[in-house]
């Protein structure tokens, strides 16, 4: 059995019922909305946020989740949805998962105005039925998304960037919203309690690690969702380079800031970046690195008796390190 499908097996039931709910939460009166968010659902990814809420909800609550359980993984489906929808316009980016994204398909306007139209809606699902708790946990995630997107846009500019912001761009930029998707899912069945700040920084550790991975995929060999090199022609500071630039004598220095700046668009010297990086123990120093953040997390898991739900969790914080895309 695939890994993904070992994770999902503790909560088959309960994707297969937010699916149904899901779907319902995106509907409109507009014709043109509906074939666009229907276009949406038949092209999901993993759908590892839900999964994240509600493996956290039924380890917390001996196996049984609520309706609030549903709207807090509905919620962050929908914020995380319309950050994907901004992000390729934004980014000018017409693929998603190997499909045409939406701005391909219905023109920039249109793909800003659905972002907008999934955000209200997240945001209305939990207004009217009062979960307001649910409702500050993802308002704080997109503000830090926002906040951690401007600073890469900053930082990028004058490739300034310390191991110490870096972390806090990823921090804000990934690691938040798998924060929120358990800190609600602890939220949604015990309210007011230490598991909802327990698991949103158990989330933010497993979201690092993501992004860290996601970081390397840009000097390895794979086929992947995204083309080696892509985070160096974007001028991306990532943690590899930064490590090899901190590594790097005054005259290496220069060349490898040069060639972010200036010749990230030259594949050989895009090739020569990617080499040099490898050279200076960069992928070393990142894997390293995420490991340390996925110990922590599955650490704070053996707090927790032993369950389906809690082997599950385990599973997905290996698989965040180990996949192939």
């Amino acid at each position: 059995m695939k890994i993904s499908a070992q994770i999902r097996q503790p909560i088959e039931r309960e994707m297969e019922l937010f699916e149904k709910k899901f779907h319902q939460s995106m509907s409109s009166s507009v014709p043109l909305l509906n074939r666009i968010t229907y276009y949406i659902v038949n092209r999901k990814g993993k759908q590892m946020r839900p999964m994240f809420v509600f493996l956290t909800a039924k380890l917390l609550n001996d196996g049984a989740v609520n309706e609030r359980t549903y709207r807090g993984a509905s919620v962050i489906e929908l914020i995380h949805t319309a950050t994907l929808v901004h992000d390729d316009v934004v980014d000018d980016s017409y693929k998603r998962r190997g499909f045409f994204s939406i701005n391909a398909l219905w023109k920039n306007k249109i793909a800003v105005l659905v972002g907008d139209y999934l955000l209200s809606k997240g945001l209305l699902l939990s207004i009217d039925n009062g979960d307001f708790d649910l409702l500050r946990i993802i308002s704080v995630a997109v503000r830090e998304m926002s906040e951690g997107e401007l600073l890469q846009i900053e930082k990028a500019r004058r490739l300034d960037i310390t191991e110490e912001v870096y972390f806090e761009i990823i921090r804000q930029k990934t690691a938040t919203l798998i924060a929120a998707c358990c800190s609600l899912g602890a939220a949604s069945v015990c309210p007011d309690s230490e598991h909802v700040e327990t698991f949103r920084k158990f989330g933010e550790l497993c979201g690092m690690a993501f992004q860290i991975k996601d970081d390397l995929f840009d000097y390895g060999q794979e086929r992947i969702g995204k083309p080696t090199g892509i985070d160096i022609k974007e001028q991306k500071m990532t943690l590899p380079l930064i490590y090899a630039l901190n590594q790097a004598t005054e005259a290496q220095r220069k060349w490898l800031i040069n060639s972010v700046k200036n010749h990230n668009k030259d594949r050989n010297r895009v090739r020569e970046v990617i080499a040099f990086v490898k050279d200076s123990g960069g992928l070393e120093y990142a894997v390293d690195k995420m490991q340390e953040f996925k110990a922590e997390a599955l650490q704070m898991l053996q707090a927790f008796p032993e369950s389906p739900y809690r082997s599950a969790l385990e599973l997905m914080v290996n698989y965040v390190v180990d996949r192939k895309q």
